[in-house]
Order: structure tokens, then C-alpha cells, then sequence
């Protein structure tokens, strides 16, 4: 396939604006589909997950492809939800346009935003749709208007609508100066002149277009400047160049769901978006010379992929998509996995039909494909000719913003939790899960409380596995303020060989974060030295299991200083169970307090929420730190308890109406407030005998 003739280009949007429906509409209108797909019936070709057709939202990126006047396009229908959004994010990076869906009742929403930053960080073109415009009270000029003002970036509507609302019949095409007038809802259009009462709009509009499309261009716009009239070859140049170098959004509208402005948007996508050679080359490594290298993005080029999206078909097994960024890919090849240095075994090629999947029997440069059944390969991993190695960048890690406890319903859940998520995670790198050493629990962590949902339900509907959710336990320790000296003694004489163990040990505290010292200053022989780890042991043993709440007991130095022992009695279990007595009696001295964890975050909002986000975490016992730019943004480092922040996500949902997002990590510990540690300490106790009459 010619390179210049493929099209690889993303729908993104607020949920709710139209996406799945301009998708389903492309292919319709480019008879790629027989049947217009539907999201409120169930049967699109792109969301036909389980959960998607119950929730009527995009959860996960899916493919098609339609040809549209000899040119192939590839469309990837991505999730708008904030739960879901790494993923759009993830495919964002391999894609080469994208085209921004506005909703024309509702304008500008807060994950158009989000998915207009995203789409300039990675770099893609972008052509906005303004969509329904078929709909009660839509309104094109109020839509076009928060693009430029909420956006920040100057929208040029390159088509205007004729009619509104229920009459909405057509749109005017500003380059051909024409009436595309559509009859029935199967996108059959006529091209008329402009109507009479549009005549002024239009010439004011095509006015506006030509001198954006000028401004892209040094030689257009001087000659624009001076009076000269751009030719129609000249302003088609200015606006490829200006779409291109995002230096404006050029904006269509149209109604999916009647096929009303769908071909001139075909037409606008094939002309202003670019082909995957628009970038030129990609960056690697060389693993052999551990250096970098650039790969020309061309089919004359030795072959390298880059796998950015893992599925599991029912039927086809574990599907890897990827790019093909040069080269030809033949189900001959075994190509390496240079990121894991593994040669890899080629099936089939697939094309990406929704749910579907079409051998082909090639695949070049630019194309996105599937192969099914690879052995080592996982997301993010470089497919490349053996002779020509290269490894690509794997994509950047986003890190969860929520986590529940998970409790596995029955034996035979637990048994195939951890396989069944591993499987999940492979599909979706933004799932992390873990078995807390501390609280014994599962911890299922992810994007969101819908997101977790998702998986919930899905381990449920394809693995057959059971669990529910839970708000997870604290990893609180302990430690202690004062220092101690006492005996412990162990002595049992029951018939036979009895036990003896005595030992004299002194704690204090160490600074936070150093953890546990260990000090044998027996002199004498007062103890054998071969006795002296076992009370070490002892000890050991005894600080996990804590002294107040039955955490574990950290910073803390202990030094063994005397004792005694009998010559037939004693063992390494007596002075074991001397230690570990020992230091139960000295910790409970020692002034023991209870510590828990303090978590770093880095919440991005928008300048007026700043005030909100600031007293909100001073209201939750949080320290700012500071206050930085970023971009259009401010960046809000604060430490805060881990405890005060399990459900943060929802709560700066709410505060920010969804514009906010935030990291965080595990910073260090501190000590708890007395009235919050005596609630902890209760608790602890309480689930102890629960826990004791189960």
C-alpha cells in the first residue's frame, strides 16, 4: 500500500459528544458497512464490549478501516471518559490525525479540553466536528466560539451549516462556495449554489479562511498583505501547512446519525491530515551499539513496529496491535522482539474490523495490523528485522489514582485471581494489582471507581472469577519515643529435658526510616554467642506483629546486654522466646506511638480551583508545599495522610468538575494525632477478635 494513501486517524471527545456515532457513520457513508451501526441498540461495530453496550460508553480503543476516494483510512474510536482516558492517550502517540468531535448543544466540555491537550502532546493534527446539529437548541457559531476562546486555539469553521435543529439540511463548503443539500438520512447530497440569505455569511467566512490559510504560509501572506488574490491551488497549500503544524483547527459540522456533512468530512480528512511519512523518521536504540538511531518512516526501510495495544479475542487468543513504522511485514517473516530479545513466529496478518479481523496477506510502512498468538510479545515491545535492530521508547507508565481491597468470594476465586488479572493487565497497562505484604489483602488499583467496575464485572463475565470490593486497610507501623531496659526470661520444666532462656536487652529509637539495629554486646559469655541471633530472632518476630495495634515496629535499635543460660536447657527456641518476651515488655515501655503513612501529591487544576484544592487539603490534614505553572494549569505539591486521600479521586472530580488530575506515591511516615491513633488502635483490636472468633 502507498503510504501517502493511508490515513491512520483517532476520534476523540468528551463522552456523550458523538464519537462512536461519527465513527459508525464514516464507514457507512464510505460503504464499509452495509448497516449504520448503533450505540443505543448495540450494535456498533466499535463498542461492542459487554460492558460498553451496558454502559453505552467507550471503554477501550477499537479499529476499523474505510476507503474514500483511493484513500485508506484506518479510524480508532477512543474511550472520553477521565476513567478510560490512558488509553486514548497510549494510541494517541501512534496515530496521525485525529478529528476533535464538539457536541453543538452542549459546546466545549471538560474532556474536550483534556483530549485537545492530549492530542498536542503528541504532536497530531486535529480537524474539529461539530456534531448533532440536528439536535433542540444546537448551536454551531456558540460552539466554534469556546473552541477558539476554552481551547486557545484559533477555529476556522471550514463549512457552514444550512438550517438548524430540525431543519438542519446541509452545510456550505467554504472552498467550493457550494450548497451540499442532503435528502433522507442515507447521505445522498445534491450540490447546489449557496442559498441567497447565506450569500454574505459564506463570502465573510470564506474571507476568514483564506486568511488563515494564508497566515501559515511567509510567501502567502505577504502576498495576501499586499491585495493579491491567493489562488485556489495556493490557499489548499496554506491550509494543508496550517492544519498540519496545528497553527489553527479547522472546523466542519455536520449530524452523524442523518449523514449530513459526513462526505466533505471524508474529503477534509483526506486532504488536511497527513500520512504516517508526514513525520519522517522515528527515534530508537541500536541494542547492539546502545546508541540512538533514527528509523526513516518508509516502506524501503528495513521492518520495525512497535506494539501499542494488547487484546484478548475470544476466538483469535491474544491479539498484538502495532504500527508498522518501516518496512513490509509478510506471515513468512519471524521478526525479533528486540525489547525482549525473542524471535517472534507470524500466524496471519490481521486488518481490524471492530470485533472482526481480515487476513491480509501483506502489510507496509504506516499500516496498523494485528497478529494473533505472539509468545513473548507484550505492549509496548519492538517488532524489527533481525538484520536491522532497533528498540523503541516503551510508552510512558501512568500510575493509578485509586485502589480497593479485593476479596475473592470462594477458594477457587482466589486460585485464579492473580492469572486472570495478569491476562486483564496485559489488555490494559493502567490495572495494577498486588498482594500487600503488611494487611494480607489483594489491592486492586486503577484509573477510577468505573474503571475498577469495569474489571470487576469483566473478571466476573470472562474469567468466572468472584470478588468484592473493599476500601483497603492502612499500612500504619509503629515505633517508639522512649528507651527501655528489661529482662526476658523463658523457663519450663515439664518432665524430661526443660527450656531456659534469659536475656537483658535495651531499645530506643532510631531516626525515622532507619529501620531495625541489632547490637550484641554480651561480654563474658554470659550467653553463648551461638544462642545470640535467637534472640535476635525473637525479636524480630516480635516487632512484626507490633506492641499497640499489631503493626509492625520499625526504627527502633536494640542491643543485648546480659543474660544467662543453663547447659542442658537451654536451645535457640528458648532464647528465641526469651527475646521476643523481651522486647514485647521494653516496647510497651518505651513510649510507643503509632506512624502512618504520608503520600507526595502533585494535583494539575485549573488557576480557579486552586483556592479550592488548597483549603481542601488543609482540611485534610495536608501540607502544601507549593505552587507551580504548567502550561495553562498550576500544579498543587502537597503531603498529605494516606488515609485522608483513599477517594480523593471522585472528591477533585467534583471539586474541579472534572478538570482536575493528580499523581501520588508514599513519601514517608509520620506520627499519628493521638485522637486519630486511638481509632486505629480500636479498630485493630476490634478486627483481632473478630478475627479470633472466626
Amino acid at each position: 500500500m502507498d503510504i501517502q494513501q493511508i490515513r491512520n486517524v483517532g476520534i476523540i471527545a468528551h463522552g456523550g459528544a458523538g464519537k462512536t456515532t461519527l465513527a459508525e457513520a464514516l464507514l457507512f457513508n464510505a460503504k464499509a458497512v452495509d448497516r449504520l451501526g448503533k450505540v443505543d441498540d448495540g450494535s456498533s461495530n466499535f463498542d461492542f464490549d459487554p460492558e460498553e453496550i451496558r454502559r453505552k460508553i467507550t471503554i477501550g480503543t477499537s479499529f476499523h478501516h474505510y476507503s474514500w476516494n483511493k484513500v485508506e483510512v484506518t479510524l480508532a474510536d477512543t474511550p472520553g471518559y477521565t476513567n478510560f482516558e490512558a488509553d486514548t492517550r497510549a494510541v494517541l502517540r501512534f496515530l496521525d490525525g485525529a478529528v476533535l468531535v464538539v457536541n453543538a448543544v452542549s459546546g466545549v466540555e471538560v474532556q474536550t479540553e483534556k483530549m485537545w491537550s492530549l492530542a498536542r502532546a503528541a504532536e497530531v493534527p486535529v480537524i474539529g466536528f461539530v456534531s448533532k446539529m440536528d439536535k433542540e437548541r444546537a448551536d454551531f457559531d456558540k460552539a466554534v466560539a469556546e473552541m477558539s476562546e476554552i481551547l486557545k486555539v484559533h477555529a476556522v469553521p471550514v463549512m457552514l451549516p444550512i438550517g438548524r435543529e430540525a431543519s438542519f439540511s446541509g452545510v456550505i463548503d467554504l472552498f467550493r462556495m457550494k450548497a451540499l443539500v442532503y435528502k433522507g438520512d442515507a447521505g445522498e447530497f445534491a450540490v447546489q449554489d449557496i442559498p441567497a440569505d447565506m450569500a454574505d455569511a459564506a463570502a465573510d467566512a470564506r474571507e476568514k479562511l483564506i486568511e488563515s490559510c494564508a497566515e501559515a504560509d511567509d510567501a502567502l501572506i505577504e502576498k495576501f498583505l499586499e491585495g493579491g488574490e491567493l489562488s485556489e491551488e495556493e490557499i489548499r497549500s496554506g491550509f494543508r501547512a496550517g492544519v498540519r503544524a496545528n497553527k489553527f483547527l479547522p472546523v466542519a459540522c455536520g449530524s452523524s446519525a442523518r449523514i449530513v456533512g459526513i462526505a466533505a468530512l471524508q474529503d477534509l480528512v483526506n486532504f488536511a491530515l497527513p500520512d504516517p511519512s508526514f513525520r519522517g523518521e522515528v527515534a530508537g536504540t541500536n541494542p547492539k551499539a546502545k546508541a540512538e538511531e533514527k528509523r526513516a518512516i518508509s516502506e524501503k526501510a528495513p521492518f520495525s513496529a512497535q506494539v501499542f495495544k494488547t487484546l484478548a479475542d475470544p476466538y483469535a487468543g491474544k491479539l498484538s496491535i502495532f504500527k508498522i513504522f518501516s518496512g513490509t511485514l509478510t506471515p513468512d517473516m519471524s521478526p525479533l522482539n528486540s525489547t525482549k530479545d525473542a524471535t517472534e513466529r507470524i500466524g496471519g496478518i490481521l486488518r481490524l474490523e471492530g470485533k472482526k479481523q481480515k487476513t491480509v496477506p501483506s502489510a507496509s510502512a504506516g499500516e496498523i495490523v494485528a497478529v494473533a498468538k505472539f509468545k513473548e510479545t507484550t505492549t509496548g515491545d519492538t517488532l524489527c528485522d533481525p538484520k536491522a535492530p532497533i528498540v523503541f521508547s516503551l510508552p510512558e507508565k501512568t500510575e493509578p489514582v485509586i485502589s480497593f481491597a479485593v476479596r475473592p468470594k470462594t477458594r477457587n476465586d482466589e486460585d485464579k485471581l492473580g492469572a486472570s488479572i495478569a491476562r486483564m493487565m496485559e489488555e490494559d497497562p493502567t490495572i495494577h494489582f498486588r498482594k500487600d505484604a503488611q494487611t494480607n489483602e489483594f489491592i486492586l488499583a486503577g484509573m477510577g471507581d468505573t474503571h475498577l467496575e469495569v474489571v470487576v464485572e469483566k473478571l466476573k463475565r470472562q474469567y468466572s472469577v468472584e470478588v468484592e470490593m473493599r476500601t483497603p486497610k492502612i499500612a500504619y507501623l509503629e515505633t517508639i519515643k522512649g528507651k527501655a531496659e528489661v529482662q526476658g526470661k523463658h523457663k519450663k520444666q515439664s518432665g524430661g529435658r526443660g527450656q531456659y532462656g534469659d536475656c537483658w536487652i535495651r531499645i530506643e529509637p532510631l531516626p525515622r526510616g532507619k529501620g531495625f539495629e541489632y547490637v550484641d554486646a554480651i561480654v563474658g559469655g554470659s550467653i553463648p554467642r551461638q544462642y545470640i541471633p535467637a534472640v535476635e530472632k525473637g525479636v524480630v518476630e516480635r516487632m512484626s506483629k507490633g506492641v499497640i495495634a499489631g503493626f509492625p515496629m520499625v526504627d527502633v535499635r536494640v542491643t543485648v546486654f546480659d543474660g544467662s543460660f543453663h547447659t542442658v536447657d537451654s536451645s535457640e527456641m528458648a532464647f528465641k522466646i526469651a527475646g521476643s518476651l523481651a522486647f514485647k515488655k521494653a516496647a510497651a515501655i518505651a513510649k510507643p506511638v503509632l506512624l502512618e503513612p504520608i503520600v507526595e501529591l502533585e494535583v494539575v487544576v485549573p488557576d480557579e480551583s486552586v483556592g479550592d484544592v488548597m483549603g481542601d487539603l488543609s482540611g485534610r490534614r495536608g501540607r502544601v508545599l507549593g505552587v507551580d505553572a504548567k502550561g495553562k494549569s498550576q500544579v498543587v505539591r502537597a503531603q498529605v495522610p494516606l488515609s485522608e486521600v483513599l477517594r480523593y479521586s471522585s472528591d477533585l472530580n467534583s471539586m474541579t468538575g472534572g478538570r482536575g488530575q493528580f499523581t501520588m506515591k508514599i513519601d514517608h511516615y509520620e506520627e499519628t494525632p493521638a485522637a486519630i491513633a486511638e481509632k486505629v488502635i480500636a479498630e485493630a483490636k476490634k478486627e483481632v477478635g473478630e478475627e479470633e472468633e472466626e
